[in-house]
């Protein structure tokens, strides 16, 4: 069920007061992915500026390096997101994700409902069926009093010494109200797929779900330029089996969508709007079916600045910045097939991810296995931009 990318659909509803950057693959000869800026419903080129959109957010304020520069008319914003879809042209401009060097992290278990189900995945052991009493059990023991409750203070740990005397101590639990946040890779450096592309599952797993989340662009001084949307697309069974099955329950082909654009901070758009932001999903099958969920950002336990520091500092740097993704207040449980069965995608799902002043992330889910191959990375973006000399680019 792919839909047909729009201005209307897409952009955020201050459009005209933005300014969105993100990447798109250029016809040429030889053809390659550009940096690429919207300016009054056109896009610019602007990889003679900048080789990557890593190298722009390197700046210490972007948009004053991008102000004085024109770029190369590419097309208008309506070709570019007509021709974005599971099979565009090759002879004309389409979206990619807004990442290239930067690596692909995310904070998990940082709102109380998706810590709660977490906690039920690994009771369950990955078996869907057994969720609903499982939910029933935890919740009565833990209650809602969680979202009160701040990370790593004296309150948690009492509230954590409670829990483990009742026996319900759990892993998650540990990294939802513990001192440390849970920080892992989310897919490796170029392997994120853009709006309107397809998003992989892995086709053993029975029980999945999307992940509608919020991504940060920090620079690799830890400075965060912008934010845009993402797609951390979930095994539960996988992970629910074992938390050591973490990787291949979150990396898989096409696992991880972010899109379609990264507006970059200015007067009108700040890191308060990103933690007072509601992030909406639906989800609609070729069934018939519809899903719809609502993320508060207003209820998450860390706040994005922390997961930021937790993510880059003395023991950890990214020379190239990264993107990350904050986590997610929802996970579906409503039951799709059968009384107790829960959610779960199927093929040909339509996924759409949205917020006001981001816009909105579109994709169809396949399997991970018939999605398309993951061939053009590091190596290949190199070659590539020396093809088109374009690692010369000055600032």
């Amino acid at each position: 069920m792919s839909i047909t990318l729009s201005k209307q659909n897409t952009l955020p509803i201050d459009a005209n007061q933005a300014t969105l950057i993100g990447r798109a693959w250029v016809p040429g000869n030889p053809a390659g992915p550009s940096p690429i800026v919207v300016r009054d419903g056109n896009v610019f080129d602007i990889s003679t500026h900048f080789a990557t959109l890593s190298e722009l957010l390197e700046m210490e304020n972007p948009l004053d390096h991008l102000k004085p520069i024109s770029g190369m008319p590419l097309c208008s914003l309506d070709v570019l997101l007509e021709n974005t879809h599971e099979s565009p042209n090759p002879k004309q401009a389409y979206l990619l994700a807004p990442a290239d060097l930067q690596v692909i992290k995310a904070a998990g278990v940082t709102f109380a409902s998706s810590m709660i189900e977490r906690v039920i995945e690994e009771q369950a052991g990955g078996d869907p069926s057994k969720a609903k009493a499982i939910r029933a059990l935890v919740e009565e023991v833990i209650g809602d009093n969680l979202s009160a409750v701040v990370p790593g203070s004296d309150k948690a740990m009492q509230l954590k010494a409670l829990l483990i005397e009742k026996g319900m101590w759990s892993q998650y639990l540990e990294v939802g109200i513990g001192p440390d946040a849970e920080i892992f890779t989310k897919a490796p450096v170029l392997s994120a797929i853009g709006s309107g592309g397809l998003v992989g599952i892995h086709p053993k797993s029975e029980w999945n779900n999307p992940e509608p989340e919020i991504v940060l662009a920090v620079n690799s001084k830890g400075k965060i330029q912008g934010a845009t949307l993402g797609n951390d697309v979930n095994l539960r069974d996988f992970e629910g089996r074992s938390a050591l099955l973490l990787s291949k329950a979150k990396d898989n082909n096409a696992s991880c969508a972010i899109g379609p654009f990264i507006r970059l901070f200015d007067d009108h758009f700040t890191l308060d709007d990103v933690q007072t932001c509601e992030v909406t999903l639906q989800v609609k099958g070729s069934d018939g079916y519809l899903l719809q969920g609502l993320s508060s950002m207003a209820k998450i336990s860390r706040s994005p600045v922390d997961l930021v520091q937790q993510t880059l500092n003395e023991n950890h740097q990214y020379p190239d910045g990264f993107l990350l993704f904050l986590g997610t207040l929802f996970s579906p449980t409503q039951d799709r097939d059968h009384p107790g069965g829960g959610f779960t995608h199927k093929l040909d799902d339509s996924v759409m991810i949205s917020t006001a002043k981001i816009g909105s992330l579109y994709n169809t889910v396949t399997h991970s296995s018939t999605a398309k191959p993951w061939e053009f990375g590091i190596r290949s973006l190199i070659h590539n931009l020396a093809q088109r000399g374009l690692l010369t680019a000055k600032n």
